[in-house]
């Protein structure tokens, strides 16, 4: 192709083309189709020109060092330091959604200038991190143009995180979780009805998703459901819920309650109480998960420090990791990540003594380019 389309803007891989000038992507189930000078819903991708292409590309709405375990993800590289970044846009439509001023931004302008892959990969490495997250909005949507930056990390001995609601083509998911160590997929309902409310999207492709990353992908998965009050925390639905990650995806697949906070056209709802979680928790242990968490609640809600978040051995029941809110307190692991009381292997992505970056936040200010 030989068009100029600037800095910003590239060719989208994902698309086909429909009559003479309609462009109809192939990257979600949405399938939007598009005239000239449309964008699909996730506000990124565009026909410009009957040509399908990715908008932003390059462009972040900011760049921090965060814990791995804020993504969350409890089971890979503990206690490290990632740099997460994102972009403008998602292909979901949360009613809920905390992050809404960038998943739903209708302006480029919330981005900043054009980082290439190679200038992200150095400053992940700059700033000491293990790893680099596509997150604070969904990074399917911009696909190319991770998959780029993914593939510079990992030149370099970075490892790539997604944090994703996994909406998202088969075709498109095995190119993008080809270049993924770890995932933390948003799975936000159980019931195609109440799924649907929630995101305007549908529950069956985000399932096969986490069916193709437990059973296919080599990337550590684990799942988060954010606990809406009356909208998904029946009980009902839980059991299904756990049922199907003990089945389908396996018992040891760590899987995140965290509480919601009312926000965006779920203002009126109230926060879930801790109770919920502990229910959520106790519906899941007796399915038999082996790590079920809790997050995103006060310190001391649940009536003890360390109640939601600490990992125990599935062999001998013995704590292996100890934390309160991000920070590791404790740790009975070897350098492989198995159990020192009775030798099982710990599931995940354990490699050496835990880290000490702790629950340390450090926003980014600026990248250079090139």
């Amino acid at each position: 192709m030989d068009k100029d389309w600037g800095d910003a803007i590239r060719p989208a891989r994902y698309w086909h083309r429909q009559g003479a000038d309609h462009a109809v992507c192939d990257l979600c189930p949405r399938h939007c189709r598009l005239g000239p000078g449309q964008r699909g819903l996730c506000f990124v991708r565009a026909n410009i020109e009957g040509v399908m292409v990715l908008t932003g590309a390059g462009r972040s709405s900011g760049f921090c060092v965060d814990p791995i375990e804020k993504k969350p993800l409890a089971h890979f590289l503990p206690g490290t330091p990632v740099l997460s970044f994102g972009g403008a846009g998602c292909n979901l439509t949360c009613a809920g959604c905390q992050n809404w001023r960038l998943s739903r931004a209708r302006s480029m302008d919330r981005l900043g200038g054009t980082t290439s892959p190679r200038a992200i990969a150095d400053l992940a490495l700059g700033l000491g991190c293990r790893s680099v997250a596509f997150t604070y909005n969904d990074p399917v949507i911009a696909c190319e143009e991770v998959i780029d930056v993914a593939l510079a990390c990992r030149d370099r001995g970075l490892r790539t995180v997604a944090v994703t609601a996994g909406y998202i083509d088969p075709a498109p998911a095995r190119d993008f979780f080809a270049v993924m160590d770890a995932a933390n997929v948003d799975l936000k309902a159980f019931r195609e009805d109440g799924y649907r409310k929630l995101t305007s999207a549908h529950l069956g492709p985000v399932l096969e998703t986490l069916r193709f990353l437990a059973g296919e992908a080599a990337v550590w998965l684990e799942i988060t459901t954010l606990l809406i009050p009356g909208r998904n925390d029946g009980d009902e639905e839980l059991a299904d819920l756990v049922a199907f990650v003990a089945a389908d995806l396996g018992r040891e697949v760590p899987l995140h309650f965290t509480a919601f906070h009312p926000d965006h056209r779920l203002s009126a709802l109230p926060a879930t109480p801790a109770a919920t979680l502990l229910r959520a928790r106790e519906i899941a242990r007796a399915a038999g998960l082996a790590h079920v968490y809790l997050g995103n609640l006060p310190a001391g809600a649940l009536g003890g420090a360390e109640d939601g978040e600490t990992t125990l051995c599935v062999g001998c029941g013995a704590p292996l990791i100890g934390r309160r809110g991000y920070a590791i307190t404790g740790w009975a692991l070897d350098d492989s990540g198995h159990c020192l009381g009775c030798g099982r292997a710990l599931a995940g992505v354990i490699e050496g003594p835990p880290g000490t970056w702790g629950p340390r936040r450090l926003p980014v200010p600026g990248v250079a380019s090139g």
